[in-house]
């Protein structure tokens, strides 16, 4: 299976079309849809969408998106869970922890902490089981100068996991190792950037190819 990676978009819609030309079998969109709303470009954005889409908001969206993904044409993960084929799990995190912004969508690191804890107890796993979370894990792409600011909570609930898929951090487009699970950023897709997630038959085989379009 191969499933197209999108995060970041910030409002900016202009390059759907263009991914949508890489024929990806599934599509996940890791936040910040919008730049602080509106909500209602949602149902827009989702129905030129042609393939199984999932999504969490990001830290920049409203929450009132919530309501918005629920009635688009994606399935909202955040707090939840859902199999894509019979070998894939997607379990979702939507919003980041505490910034120095206030921004709309923050959970404190025990909030986050409560929302993994029960989204991970109810997942069914699979060949390969996926963390779609707006903000990194702590130490894994999150850098800010020489800060790191990743999430505890998300770090905590790494070996839960084979994969992370993650944005919030602009800078870190990449991919990377932490305890033995990969962690991707995709970068902007208001820039034309994405990951291709090639997911094989068995445990661990994932390969992941950064693109722009």
């Amino acid at each position: 299976m191969d499933v197209l990676l999108i995060a970041d978009l910030h409002g900016n819609f202009g390059k759907i079309e263009s991914f949508l030309d890489l024929n990806a079998d599934a599509m996940i969109v890791a936040g910040d849809i919008t730049n602080f709303g509106p909500i209602d470009a949602v149902d827009g954005l989702f129905s030129r969408i042609d393939i199984p889409c999932v999504a969490v908001p990001g830290n920049c969206d409203p929450r009132e998106i919530l309501d918005a993904l629920e009635q688009s044409d994606a399935v909202s993960l955040h707090g939840s869970r859902i199999s894509l084929g019979s070998k894939v799990t997607v379990a979702g995190l939507g919003g980041s922890n505490p910034t120095p912004f206030q921004t709309p969508f923050e959970f404190s690191e025990e909030e986050i902490e409560q929302i993994l804890t029960s989204t991970v107890s109810k997942m069914e796993r699979t060949v390969h089981n996926v963390l779609l979370s707006h903000c990194p894990p702590l130490g894994a792409l999150d850098l800010v100068g020489d800060q790191h600011v990743g999430s505890t909570g998300v770090r905590n609930h790494l070996k839960a996991f084979d994969l992370v898929c993650c944005a919030h951090i602009h800078e870190q487009r990449g991919v990377t190792d932490l305890d033995g699970v990969k962690v991707v950023n995709p970068g902007m897709a208001s820039d034309g950037h994405c990951a291709m997630i090639h997911f094989g038959d068995v445990g661990k085989e994932i390969t992941i190819e950064l693109i722009t379009v």
